[in-house]
């Protein structure tokens, strides 16, 4: 690991004025960070540590839907009884991910900054229409994830918090790698009040939305009608988990297996 300057500020304004420079980085659960580092893939001057900034934690409800501060840790999204009961898909995502020992320390805000193209959140985000809000901005989720590890995040702009939309009915599914149970291919469904949206992760490489089975589900919300879309191979991963045709199939697969669980709610 390369030398860096540590800090751990109180508050959202200290936090700000310790990430004033072009080579700072925030610092949420470290879970991929501090392992970059370690292995000396990643490199930065100055690391913040958000962990001691309370107001970043909070989970919030209102009459439009849930607010997640980006501190919030995937343990705490998956047993808030507010996210439970307007969003309950995304409490199972969140419960999902990992091992007991990432939920308790990967945060939500840590997890889609560093947009993992295998990783769960995004497709939640995408698919349930949430809105990032930054210390600058809001994002639309569409807007956000933008390439393999790269968002519309400008140099030491700062998540604060993830709302979310209340949906009709939604559910994630992922067929997951054992080990990491990073999703080899994960797809969430959900009807929101603007049409059905489906994303997909860990099958190219950043999040997207199968707009062929959006059409599909639009039609008939079905777990037949997902299955039944033949998905494209462009762009689609292939290794030694599985051919680019294996994940293509298995988006529609999971796709249907999303709709089966969301119906069953």
């Amino acid at each position: 690991m390369y030398a860096f300057d540590y800090q751990r500020p109180a508050s959202r304004d200290a936090a700000k004025t310790s990430g004033a420079g072009a080579d700072t980085r925030f610092l949420a659960g470290g879970q991929s960070l501090i392992q970059a580092m370690r292995l000396r893939l990643s490199q930065s001057a100055r690391l913040v540590d958000l962990g001691a900034v309370a107001d970043l934690k909070t989970i919030k409800a209102d009459g439009n839907g849930v607010t997640i501060g980006a501190m919030a840790t995937h343990a705490a999204v998956a047993a808030s009884a507010d996210v439970k009961r307007i969003v309950p898909a995304l409490a199972e995502l969140a419960g999902g991910i990992g091992d007991p020992m990432v939920r308790n320390m990967g945060t939500i805000g840590g997890s889609i900054a560093n947009a993992d193209p295998a990783a769960c959140y995004p497709a939640g985000l995408l698919a349930l229409n949430a809105t990032i809000h930054t210390d600058r901005r809001t994002i639309a989720a569409d807007a956000f994830f933008t390439g393999l590890y790269e968002t519309a995040l400008q140099p030491g702009e700062l998540i604060t918090a993830v709302s979310f939309p209340a949906v009709q009915k939604a559910a994630y599914i992922k067929y997951k790698q054992p080990a990491s149970r990073f999703a080899l291919v994960g797809v969430c469904v959900a009807q929101t009040p603007g049409g059905v949206r489906v994303a997909v992760t860990g099958a190219k490489g950043s999040v997207f939305r199968a707009k062929a089975i959006e059409e599909a589900l639009t039609k008939s919300f079905t777990a037949d009608a997902a299955k039944a879309v033949k998905m494209p191979t462009d762009g689609i991963n292939g290794d030694l988990h599985g051919s680019a045709e294996y994940r293509a199939a298995m988006i529609s697969v999971m796709a249907s297996r999303a709709v089966a669980a969301a119906l069953a709610r």
